[in-house]
């Protein structure tokens, strides 16, 4: 069996580290021939020297010498910058590309990659939210794998396999609900940063534990499913499942509903992204039915938590609206992660950019990357507004 030749972009983010996990488990399948970090030198270093990649990306071009320096005795290419990574993607020695990277940097990189024919495992959702239509035409036009590695998508693609010719009725994708669950909006006036980021279940990287309590991170991927697997928003539910053992279901035409389980870890579904088609035996903690007597699941509460209504909301108005959500949201998770606006000005600021923005019922790819600039231009303008009314309120 020849070994599949990776490149990781976000090597040292929640779900890159764990995929090096996965990697080192099956050093007989897999050989990391890239590995790519946006700011973080030390880990990339430690990771470098680990799995020993032909070339190591540096996206912060400040820490290059450094990175280069630290490296200076092993044979690997120390590049830097952004457009490095749409370089690294098109290597004909890569066969798959692990997209791990954080919010819409990563689209250019995964779009390089499909036109470049390499299989793709998804982990960066915001490449279909920003521009799904670009991307699903490429990856029937270059004849690419897009295997999904978000725990949801994985749970739709995993019930799907074995499933041809059979019509999807509807899927549910299920989410714990966050550390705000049941939760009215006067109580989320005044919940800080550090409540946001406790996770009743999962361990992940800052942003993405934000969006979870805001359940914004449902409604990316309510649109990544919408492109993923070539359904109607009013095929897509969301239903709130505390325990976060039922990853996601999908009902077929004759009623008949599937469901895939396990313990929350994300290991498993990278492992799955990686190792498909094949299932291989792992040694991770194994689900058992009698440690968990009550699985239950409810209605989200859009009320409270507006945001997976507006993403709903860009779902249904198409073209670059997505776009416009997408970045609105990335500017006011970092500005509430620095304390400068409250857990609900969130909604308002992302909405109104939503209203300001301009809307295109169809794009290229530089207008997506045009509507993101500009979208992220009235977010941060609406942000320094709403900074001076937020810590007059404190």
């Amino acid at each position: 069996m020849s070994k599949k030749r990776i490149a990781l972009l976000g090597a040292t983010g929640s779900i890159g580290t764990q995929a090096l996990e996965v990697v080192q488990a099956y050093p007989e399948r897999f050989d990391i021939q890239v590995l790519t970090a946006a700011t973080n030198a030390e880990l990339l270093v430690q990771q470098a020297r680990t799995f020993r990649p032909r070339v190591v990306v540096i996206a912060d071009e400040s820490k290059y010498l450094g990175v280069k320096n630290a490296l200076r005795d092993i044979p690997v290419t120390v590049l830097a910058g952004e457009a490095a990574l749409e370089e690294v993607v098109r290597d004909g020695a890569i066969d798959l590309v692990i997209s791990a990277l954080v919010g819409s940097a990563g689209l250019r990189p995964t779009v390089a990659a499909i036109r470049a024919g390499k299989d793709i495992a998804l982990a960066n959702k915001e490449t279909l939210v920003v521009a799904g239509q670009l991307v699903m035409e490429l990856v029937q036009k270059h004849g690419v794998n897009l295997l999904p590695v978000d725990s949801e998508h994985s749970a739709i693609f995993q019930c799907m396999v074995g499933e041809a010719g059979a019509t999807v009725d509807k899927i549910y994708l299920t989410a714990s609900g966050g550390p705000f669950r049941g939760k009215n909006r006067e109580y989320l006036t005044s919940v800080s940063c550090e409540q946001a980021l406790r996770h009743p279940n999962w361990v992940m990287g800052a942003k993405i534990t934000i969006d979870s309590a805001t359940l914004m991170n449902k409604g990316l991927e309510v649109i990544e499913a919408k492109w993923l697997f070539g359904l109607q928003a009013r095929q897509i539910d969301v239903v709130v499942h505390p325990q976060s053992i039922v990853h996601s279901l999908v009902q077929f035409a004759d009623g008949s509903i599937k469901a895939q389980l396990g313990l929350p870890d994300m290991k498993l579904p990278i492992q799955y992204a990686l190792t498909y088609p094949d299932r291989v035996e792992n040694n991770f903690k194994r689900f058992n039915f009698v440690d968990f007597p009550e699985l239950t699941f409810e209605r989200p509460d859009t009320v409270a938590f507006r945001n997976l209504a507006l993403a709903y909301q860009a779902m249904e108005a198409g073209g670059n609206m997505p776009c416009i959500l997408n970045a609105a949201n990335e500017v006011v998770v970092a500005a509430f992660l620095k304390g400068n606006v409250g857990f609900l000005q969130m909604s308002d600021i992302i909405e109104e950019t939503m209203q300001r923005a301009v809307h295109m019922a169809a794009a290229t790819l530089d207008d997506y990357m045009e509507t993101d600039r500009k979208s992220r231009e009235i977010a941060v303008e609406l942000v320094t507004k709403a900074k001076n009314l937020y810590h007059i309120a404190k």
